[in-house]
């Protein structure tokens, strides 16, 4: 893949797990459906956590194994449903892949009924309390609410976060689905009111600058490093205060 795919799938990866809402002090198992070559369990990986990766394609969990991601990966069909025990799983994110359950690929596909099997079996292996962070990129509103109905249908609660909604390239739709109790549904980012309007837009412009440096990873860059710490702080958690030495390489040992 190009590295623009990679580091938009990695962006989007870090987005649904941070909206999981998952507790800091402990390793979480995480599902992650459509895992495609395990780029967004790379990311689960360095936070800490454990996952099972599954994908439809025999070709891309290939490349998973070449790439020796440190998930479990399961070859399946999610319009067959969630081949694991209850309460299993502390969180799930999907990106980009629910919406292909709105294609009838075959004659006897039916969409509503392939996507109440997926909903419902994945329903009873998360754990309550939990959450289910799916990325999509809907069609039309007629495909979002098909989706939404059967995850209610199925049980869920919650709805749709929508980062940056007045931005035609960096908005994104993430529906953020809790299991059991209600939860507050988080704010999609860029959605301030008017007088931080000015910062946003400046938040915004750092994104859009890292992903267009040519030639180098700006992962674990400095800016990358500032601008993930000032998220956190945000969100109320604990951050180390930024130094000189923030960022900067260790020299290797003798």
């Amino acid at each position: 893949r190009s590295s623009r795919v990679v580091e938009i799938q990695s962006q989007m990866s870090e987005r649904a797990v941070e909206l999981l809402g998952l507790p800091e002090d402990r390793p979480c198992l995480l599902l992650d459906v459509g895992c495609g070559s395990g780029l967004s369990g790379d990311y689960i990986s360095e936070e800490g956590h454990y996952w099972i990766g599954v994908d439809i394609s025999p070709a891309m969990l290939d490349v998973a194994v070449e790439r020796e991601v440190e998930g479990d990966i399961l070859l399946a069909d999610m319009g067959h449903g969630i081949p694991f025990r209850a309460g299993m799983f502390d969180g799930c994110i999907r990106i980009s892949a629910v919406q292909w359950l709105c294609n009838a690929d075959k004659k006897s596909h039916s969409p509503p009924k392939r996507l109440y099997r997926f909903f419902s079996t994945l329903y009873t292996a998360l754990a309550r309390g939990s959450r289910a962070v799916l990325q999509v990129y809907p069609e039309n509103s007629e495909q979002l609410e098909l989706i939404t109905a059967q995850a209610m249908r199925a049980g869920f609660t919650g709805g749709m976060v929508v980062d940056y909604p007045n931005s035609a390239k960096a908005k994104k739709f993430f529906l953020c689905l809790f299991v059991g109790a209600s939860g507050t549904l988080p704010k999609g980012l860029g959605t301030e009111c008017a007088d931080e309007e000015p910062h946003q837009a400046k938040f915004t412009n750092e994104r859009t600058r890292f992903k267009n440096i040519k030639g180098k990873s700006v992962k674990k860059s400095r800016d990358w490093i500032l601008e993930k710490k000032e998220r956190r702080r945000r969100q109320g958690k604990e951050v180390r205060a930024d130094t000189k030495y923030t960022g900067r390489k260790r020299r290797p040992r003798f």
